[in-house]
């Protein structure tokens, strides 16, 4: 590899990997802890006591840090790839500005997919650091358009 492939190589890989690790943090970290705790919360009825078994509670950890650790680490990826595409010439900020409504929606679809349970704390929850993450790739598009490093 030329030297500035091995730079361009090296700020995608690293910072791939940098950003899906962030990704399984935040799921771990902050949603997975915020929603068990809405779920445990939640009653049917005044007459249904809620019994969170040691059981229950490791089982409802796992599957939501697999699911949403996986899915939480792709969306951190987002950034990555725009700034990718920004550099080969595929993505430009204004087209990413112009499609931000568009973008929005999908954001929201592609949230209630992936989230675990179907209130909208939780969806809220995911959707919100994936539409900050748009926001920084418009910024990092502009960025890279621009030419500053």
């Amino acid at each position: 590899m030329y030297a500035d492939e091995r730079k361009y190589v090296v700020r995608v890989v690293g910072g791939g990997y940098a950003m899906f690790l962030l990704g399984v943090a935040v799921s771990y970290f902050l949603i997975f802890p915020l929603t068990f705790r809405f779920l445990g919360t939640y009653q049917v009825s005044g007459e249904v006591e809620n019994m969170i078994s040691l059981q229950s509670y490791i089982s409802t950890l796992m599957t939501m840090s697999l699911a949403m650790g996986l899915a939480m680490g792709l969306v951190f990826e987002i950034p990555i790839l725009s700034w990718l595409f920004a550099k080969l010439g595929f993505l430009s900020a204004g087209f990413m500005r112009r499609y931000r409504k568009h973008a929005v929606v999908v954001i929201l679809v592609v949230a209630a997919i992936i989230t675990p349970t179907s209130d909208v704390f939780t969806l809220s929850l995911v959707a919100l650091p994936m539409w900050l993450l748009y926001e920084v790739s418009i910024w990092v598009v502009s960025r890279t358009a621009t030419g500053s490093r």
